[in-house]
């Protein structure tokens, strides 16, 4: 079960999509392959806010990386204003992914460090 500095919270299957979504460097619109019936974009923003609000996830855009070898790949960039989110997140365009393989500025989900402690038990001692 999960914990936060407010107690215990145990996540839907909807959470759970956005935090495993959250450890994967995939655009936003990955989480609809995690999500095991139709939701609207504005049922999923009203479920991702307070995962945000509870430290848990940031939402950042997509920036471009080089690896140490050379290849080209993405990281997460800049952090989205809190500000900003609804406006970001209730674009419906945010949630495809896009037409061409150009993924940098795309909106993404990252986990925070209290997020990695969701869903695992306190240690014993």
């Amino acid at each position: 079960m999960p914990h936060d500095a407010g107690g215990s919270h145990e996540l839907t299957d909807v959470e759970r999509a956005f935090m495993v979504n959250s450890y994967e460097i995939d655009i936003l619109a990955g989480v609809w392959g995690d999500l095991d019936q139709p939701w609207t974009v504005g049922e999923l923003v009203e479920i991702l806010l307070p995962l945000i609000d509870r430290g848990w996830i940031e939402v950042r855009r997509l920036a471009p990386w080089i690896s140490p070898t050379g290849q080209a790949g993405l990281q997460h960039g800049e952090l989205v204003p809190r500000e900003q989110l609804p406006a970001v997140l209730e674009d419906p365009a945010n949630w495809k992914y896009p037409d061409n393989d150009d993924w940098i500025g795309a909106v993404t989900l990252a986990v925070t460090e209290a997020g990695r402690n969701v869903g695992r038990a306190p240690s014993q001692g």
